[in-house]
């Protein structure tokens, strides 16, 4: 059976394959950009604060992914519990790194200028610091998507959801005629997944980011 073949007959597997794997990594990447910039906003003005955020990120994704999801599964179990928990997990470093730099890359003159005509520090964050933050979150948002893309091909392990399912089932059948199918029709899913999220957030950085920060 071509590789087209194997497409054209397994298509409906591969979509539900494919919107679970979207998903899952959609739904993690949400949950950490929300800790990482809680954590970014927290310690961006302490030297010491920000370094150990980033060590410990750092740390965590030093972690191979299989080992990682190894571990969580006598704690949580098999499926989507261990898959979510690991990949949020992974998804923080780019985004707490990107969100210190990008907080405090802003310019203090802004900043006193905002508190001179009596903004909160609440206001001065939301209005001032983390707009002007944002460009490089979400170049963080977009490195943890891609590195989330591949990464949770590997919850196929913990029976979680995915296109990592029909690497897992090709390189279990290694011999058999459609191994070989099962492999690249996941593989290539993973990468158009990863192309579809990446132009989306192009178009993300388009509509939120001011053309005079762009450039």
């Amino acid at each position: 059976m071509s590789f087209w073949e194997y497409l054209g007959n397994r298509h409906q597997q591969l979509l539900t394959d494919a919107y679970q794997h979207a998903s899952v990594v959609f739904q993690c990447m949400v949950v950490a950009t929300v800790i990482g910039v809680l954590i970014g906003v927290v310690t961006y003005r302490s030297g010491w604060g920000g370094n150990l955020a980033t060590m410990a990120t750092s740390t965590i994704l030093t972690i191979p992914s299989l080992a990682m999801i190894g571990l969580l599964i006598p704690a949580v179990g098999l499926g989507v519990p261990p898959t979510v928990i690991a990949l949020t997990l992974y998804g923080l470093l780019p985004i707490v790194r990107n969100a210190i730099v990008g907080l405090r890359g802003v310019d203090p003159s802004l900043v006193d200028a905002a508190k001179g005509i009596g903004m909160s520090r609440v206001m001065r964050l939301v209005r001032v610091e983390l707009p002007l933050a944002w460009p490089p979150v979400l170049t963080g948002i977009r490195v943890s998507t891609q590195m989330l893309m591949g990464i949770a091909a590997i919850a196929a392990y913990a029976s979680g959801p995915g296109l990592g399912n029909e690497i897992f089932r090709g390189i279990a059948s290694l011999g058999s005629k459609n191994a070989l199918n099962q492999v690249l029709a996941g593989t290539l899913g993973i990468i158009v997944l990863a192309l579809l999220f990446d132009a989306a957030y192009v178009l993300v950085g388009r509509l939120t980011i001011p053309r005079g920060i762009r450039a």
